[in-house]
């Protein structure tokens, strides 16, 4: 079993229903124990006039390969409305590999750390709530040491899931 982390985020649709629903899959997936969730967050969206941004993160155990996780991951944000118009586009449930373990991913569709953690308080904030900030990146870098660099600015902690 390896500890992953996965990034949720919804803007439309019932947002904090959505990463509910989203919770209760992540659970459901085999080979897969859910072993937490974060409280969610609100926070803007990174581009100007979209709605605001409900997200959270869970903690996995799985035996799952990178890419069949990946896949069931996508197949949940499919079955909770997600169409792919646009990168940077609102969307019902986008579901992000944050964290697999120890390793080190670079693969066509799937880049492990995720490429942009060390930016997005939405994500940092919530995954602390999970890892100690003593956990080290695959990549090296620390997670208390991205906090640090992160600012809690513009998010609002709403709720445990």
């Amino acid at each position: 079993m390896e500890r992953i982390y996965i990034g949720m985020g919804s803007n439309l649709a019932a947002p904090e229903q959505q990463l509910r629903c989203a919770i209760d899959a992540l659970a459901k997936l085999p080979e897969t124990t859910l072993g937490g969730v974060s409280a969610f967050y609100q926070s803007d969206s990174l581009l100007p006039g979209q709605p605001r941004y409900t997200n959270a993160v869970a903690a996995l155990d799985s035996t799952l390969a990178p890419l069949e996780l990946l896949d069931a991951l996508q197949a949940i944000e499919n079955e909770q409305g997600r169409e792919r118009l646009e990168r940077w586009g609102p969307r019902t449930l986008d579901l992000d590999i944050l964290l697999f373990g120890d390793r080190l991913i670079d693969e066509p569709r799937l880049k492990v750390p995720h490429y942009q953690i060390h930016l997005r308080a939405f994500v940092l904030y919530p995954l602390a709530e999970l890892a100690p900030a003593s956990l080290q990146l695959a990549d090296g870098r620390l997670l208390s040491d991205l906090l640090t660099t992160c600012p809690f600015v513009g998010l609002e902690r709403l709720t445990t899931a």
